[in-house]
């Protein structure tokens, strides 16, 4: 079957409802918004702490709150949502392949919006050496599983064989507040968390009484059928063993391009996310990515401002506004992981930037064709789990004809 929609958004998270609620708001047509999962709303689904926001009270909203009531304004605002559907590969410049409980279709759209988010790396991409037993999983499989099984968890000896299930003492791997959120979901499922082991030289954020292992890695898991324990090595070579029967992997994020790379968008070689400007176009006309897939790790509320932001340059799309040609490619250097957005065009636009490792008082840069453009000293500390926007001053001498553009830091 083939259809025809004015805008396909792949991706009901955050993002994604939001872009769909503006552009079905603002008369954009007929926008429909695929989701493979079997309900909306992403990530914060899962999440049963605070921090995504307040109601018109007020009152703060969790995560599953939070989700609830941003599929409400995609669906008030006229927007189509599909849950159970899954884009997977392209037919054209913008038409996709989905797959859907009723068959195959094939939609046609005048501008497609990509908004697939990202994931954690599991176990096997972070190359732990060990077997394959029961009890290891990532944040989001430790929220499904306390969800779907209620606060009080699933023991291990009343799971099936094949079951993901919470067990009784674990290990958390990682240091930033994800890794305090599985700590936060496991002391509510009842399960003692042994430690939390990172590989971060320090960490600011807290866990509580909580053993804290900084400067220290998983080199190995053991057990056979269930986990049994992890083997972890410190900065010095010294190795213990940690006993536990589930350990939970936190952060590292991975964008989920697979979509974007199917059709030959470029990657940033920093976040593993498609390459942008700043008003969220790729380099394929009519293509636009939002929200996590560009880099993983930052908090809902900024994927959604993501989304609303998004809806300018796709109602330009859809006026037939000429899409532009590509602007000057912006990497990050030094002790910076990651830049955003990857292309600097005419206009000035801020920059979104992560660091490796944490900098106290560090003094940014910015220069294009090895000239500086700018130097800045920061008060505060940057945590490698935490991003900086730069206002769009940082961008008001790039040249949209030059050469390529990096941005630094340099340390005390």
């Amino acid at each position: 079957m083939i259809r025809t929609v004015d805008v396909l958004v792949v991706g009901a998270g955050p993002a994604g409802l939001a872009a769909a609620a503006r552009l079905a708001a603002a008369g954009a047509g007929r926008v429909e918004v695929l989701e493979r999962e079997p309900a909306a709303g992403g990530v914060p689904r899962h999440c049963t702490r605070p921090g995504f926001g307040a109601d018109p009270l007020g009152r703060p909203l969790n995560g599953p709150a939070y989700a609830r009531r941003a599929v409400r304004e995609a669906l008030r605002a006229g927007a189509t949502l599909r849950t159970g559907v899954s884009a997977t590969g392209w037919a054209g410049p913008l038409t996709l392949d989905v797959t859907a409980p009723t068959g195959l279709e094939r939609i046609q759209a005048r501008a497609v919006i990509l908004a697939t988010g990202a994931r954690e790396r599991p176990r096997s991409a972070r190359l732990v050496p060990g077997t394959r037993p029961a009890g290891v999983l990532t944040t989001g499989e430790l929220q499904r599983v306390v969800e779907r099984f209620g606060a009080g968890g699933v023991r291990a000896e009343s799971a099936g064989p094949r079951q993901e299930a919470v067990g009784r003492r674990a290990v958390v791997v990682g240091g930033d507040p994800v890794a305090r959120g599985a700590v936060r979901t496991l002391r509510a499922a009842g399960v003692e968390v042994v430690a939390v082991v990172t590989e971060l030289p320090s960490t600011a954020v807290g866990f509580g009484r909580v053993p804290v292992l900084t400067g220290t890695i998983v080199a190995e898991l053991l057990g056979r059928g269930r986990l049994s324990g992890v083997a972890v090595r410190g900065g010095d070579g010294r190795t213990a063993v940690l006993r536990c029967d589930t350990v939970v992997f936190t952060g590292d994020w991975i964008p989920d391009h697979e979509l974007a790379r199917a059709r030959g968008l470029a990657l940033a070689p920093g976040t593993r996310g498609p390459v942008t400007d700043s008003a969220f176009r790729t380099p394929e006309p009519g293509v636009f990515a939002v929200g996590n897939l560009l880099r993983g790790g930052e908090p809902a509320l900024v994927a959604s401002a993501e989304g609303r932001a998004v809806a300018g340059p796709v109602l330009d799309r859809l006026d037939g506004r000429p899409w532009p040609s590509t602007g000057v490619p912006v990497t990050a250097v030094g002790p910076l992981r990651w830049v955003t957005p990857g292309l600097v065009g005419p206009e000035t636009a801020p920059l979104l930037v992560r660091p490796e490792r944490r900098l106290t008082r560090p003094v940014l840069t910015i220069a294009q064709n090895g000239v500086r453009l700018r130097r800045e000293r920061l008060n505060g500390t940057l945590a490698p789990w935490r991003s900086i926007r730069l206002g769009a001053r940082w961008t008001g001498g790039v040249d949209p004809t030059g050469g390529p553009v990096t941005v630094g830091a340099e340390e005390e």
